[in-house]
Parts: structure tokens; sequence; C-alpha cells
């Protein structure tokens, strides 16, 4: 079933121009008006989504308006063209083709850099990222993504790219995304350099490569707004990243962002919305890596835990410890080297405490914790969690000597995960108020200071 239109202003203009039923012709003619900004392959699709809510870049918008005014005999406006301001970008959708992806990227970085004080990117939608994972699974791969534009990629140019992921990503697990200074600073990057980069001149080999460079980029960035309790721009992020991966013809780091795009969800409480995701993912990793696969069967046994599905988080967790024992020889893709025996051990102790078994979950309480340096906020995390699992075992002292830790760990960290699993921390102890030492460690909880 067709959505409806959303953009009647646009409608009204095709229309009146003689292609309200000759999208495709419209959009031919925009990729003729636009051949000075490179190779653009619109077509009736990308029109239907402009229709429906999306939003082109400013470039394309310009092109659109030269396009409307020759049929039409007159000036037209941009602002007539219906699409807001540049500040809206509208509904959260899978890009239909690498150029609407482009477009979309160029639109959330500016927004993004413009807006990252205000703190109002509205909510999660779990349809919406279904629809993503429909859109990344199923769709045909892209024949060739090579661009003729205004500025040359090479090789190099791409490889810098993967090397300021890395650098972002090691600020992200040492000190959290709760402070504005570090996205800002990404989301500059990525509207001065990797977008005109997208815009430019490239060969479908160094394409693809720059595709999945940016969807590593985006990847990050998408976390690290997750992190700090920007759920809506994580998601337009990771469903951007998705596309961008797709585009690159590299099934595996899409699967890694939509695991990531469940993680969200468990979080936010849409357990079994989380489990369709990476079920997606698992699926659409194919015969992947062993350490792939243990990450994706981790993920997924949280997403089962919180619906309570007992036997499918079992399962899951004894597929990922079997993928993580074969890891030895099968490292995988430099992205997931992160993923290590802690990480797996605290998504047991996080999924057989939603289950109840409070005694196992424990169980991996000691591995939980084996971490390297670098994976403050991990340690954190791992450290609250396994607080919160002592106290609702009911084993007061112990919850209380590990709040302490907690609170030890958490200090100088700026996530707004740390603070919702202190919280969660705080909530669970609070009905044992009536001890000196809940008392105290409340106390010190709560003297913890707020991301900015």
């Amino acid at each position: 079933m067709a959505r409806p239109v959303t953009n009647s202003a646009f409608e009204g203009l095709l229309l009146a121009a003689g292609y309200g039923n000759a999208h495709a012709a419209f959009a031919r003619q925009l990729n003729h008006a636009g051949r000075n900004e490179g190779t653009w392959r619109y077509d009736a699709a990308s029109v239907y989504w402009w229709l429906r809510g999306r939003r082109p870049g400013d470039h394309v918008q310009a092109a659109m308006a030269e396009t409307l005014a020759r049929k039409l005999g007159r000036s037209v406006a941009v602002t007539e063209l219906g699409f807001g301001a540049p500040d809206s970008i509208g509904i959260c959708v899978y890009p239909a083709s690498v150029d609407g992806a482009i477009d979309t990227a160029e639109q959330i970085w500016t927004r993004l850099a413009r807006h990252l004080n205000q703190q109002a990117s509205g909510v999660f939608d779990s349809g919406k990222a279904l629809e993503a994972a429909l859109g990344w699974r199923y769709d045909l791969s892209d024949e060739a993504v090579s661009r003729n534009g205004l500025q040359q990629v090479t090789s190099t140019d791409v490889q810098s790219l993967y090397a300021l992921a890395d650098h972002f990503t090691d600020l992200d697990r040492r000190h959290g995304s709760g402070s504005p200074r570090t996205r800002a600073v990404m989301a500059d990057l990525l509207v001065r350099q990797v977008a005109p980069m997208l815009h430019g001149t490239y060969t479908d080999v160094v394409g693809r490569d720059l595709m999945r460079a940016a969807a590593t980029l985006s990847g990050q960035l998408a976390f690290m707004s997750y992190d700090a309790g920007e759920h809506a721009m994580a998601q337009h992020h990771v469903t951007l990243g998705l596309r961008l991966a797709k585009a690159a013809g590299d099934r595996l780091y899409g699967a890694h962002l939509l695991a990531n795009l469940a993680t969200q969800a468990v979080f936010l409480g849409h357990a079994r919305e989380a489990a369709r995701l990476v079920e997606a993912a698992i699926d659409g990793a194919g015969r992947a890596p062993a350490a792939v696969l243990a990450r994706l069967h981790a993920t997924a046994a949280t997403a089962y835990g919180q619906s309570g599905e007992r036997r499918a988080c079992q399962l899951a967790l004894t597929k990922a410890e079997r993928a993580l024992d074969r890891t030895g020889t099968d490292h995988g893709p430099r992205w997931v080297a992160y993923f290590s025996p802690a990480h797996l051990a605290g998504a047991a102790v996080r999924c057989l405490g939603d289950l109840h078994l409070h005694a196992e979950a424990l169980g991996h309480a000691t591995e939980a914790l084996n971490l390297g340096s670098k994976n403050t906020r991990t340690r954190a995390l791992h450290t609250a969690l396994i607080a919160v699992t002592h106290a609702r075992a009911g084993d007061t002292d112990a919850a209380c000597i590990w709040a302490s830790k907690t609170g030890q760990r958490a200090a100088g960290i700026q996530s707004a995960r740390v603070q919702q699993r202190v919280r969660e921390l705080a909530k669970t102890l609070g009905s044992q108020q009536a001890s000196p030492q809940v008392n105290e460690v409340l106390h010190t909880l709560a003297a913890l200071p707020a991301a900015p």
C-alpha cells in the first residue's frame, strides 16, 4: 500500500509542470540539470520518497527548481518546493538509493553540527528500525557507486577516514559520549570533509571503500549519540550507516550496525523488536567469522532475556560461547576486535538477571570485569550491573560493596547509559534505606555528576 503524500507543495508543482504521472521523466531531467555536480542516479523511487517527506540536499533542490522553471516558463523559488528548513530531516527512512544516502548524510550531519546542544532529537521508532532491517536485508545490491564530482577521491583519502574512526572510538570507550564536545568535532569532520568526498569523483572500487568508511564513521557517531541519550539521532545515523554499508557491499558491518540498533532497542525496552532486528542481522551475516557471530548471538541473548524467552536466551548464549571459542584462528574484521569474553560475560549477567536467574548470572561476574584498560565505560556499566544483580538476589551487603565500586568507576565518565544504570541501582537499593550502609551508598551515587 502506497504511503500518503506529505509534501503537497512539491506534488502541485509536479502536476503543473506535467510530471504528475511522469516521475521517472522528472528524475531524468533532474539528473541532467545536476550534471555539473557529478553523476546523479535519481529515479521514480526518489520522487516517491521526496513526496513523502524525505528532504533532498540544497544543491538537489536548486536543480529541482531549475527543472520545474523550464517546464513552467517562470522562475521557481526553492522555498516553493515544500521541503522546509534545512534543520528538519523528517522521518527516519532507509534511503532507497546511494544518492539518497549521500543527501541524507549531508542533511543529518549538518543538523547535528548546528544543533548539538539542543538535545531535542525525538524518540526511537521501532517500526522504522524494522523497516530499515528489511531494506538492508532484502533490497537489491547496488550495481555501481562510481561518481563524477568536483573533488578527486583516492584510496589514501579513504584510509585516513578509518584512522579518524579509530580515534573517536577510543575516546568514546575511555570517556563516554555524554559531553557534546567530542561529537561536535566529529560532526564538523563529517560536514566539512566526508560529505564533499561522497559528492566527489571516484571509481567503483574506491567508492565502495569510501562508503564503508563513511558507514564506519556514521555507525560510530550513532553509538555515541545513543550513549549520550540522543536516541532518534542515533537511529538516523545507524540507518544511514546501514545504507552506506549496503552500498559498500559489506554485509558483515551492516549486520554489526543492525545489532547496535538492537542493543539500543533493548536499552529502551523494545525487547521483541530488538530480537527481530538481531535475527535479521544474523541471517544477513551468513557464514560470518566466529568473532562476528559471537557478538551477534550475545546481542540476541540480551533481547531474549529481556522478553522473558528463557530457552532462546540460553541457546543464544551457548552459540555465542562456542563462536568465541573459535576466534583463536578466526579474528574477523578489525571493528569486532573489541568483543572479548568479558563482553560476552557482561551480556550473560544482563540477560540471565532479566530471567531472574541471579546465581547463574553472578557466575559470570568475575569474567565480566576482565576488560582492557581502554574499556573504562564498559567496566563501569558491568560493575553497576553486578551490583544491581546482587541487590535483586537479596544480598544487600554485596550489593553495597559493588555499588561503592560503581561510584568510583563511574566518576568522570560522561554517559547517559552509565547514569541510567546508576539510577537503576539506586532504585533497587532504595527499598533498604533503613540500613546505614545503604544510605551511605545512595548518598555516594547521588553525588555523581550528571553529563552536560
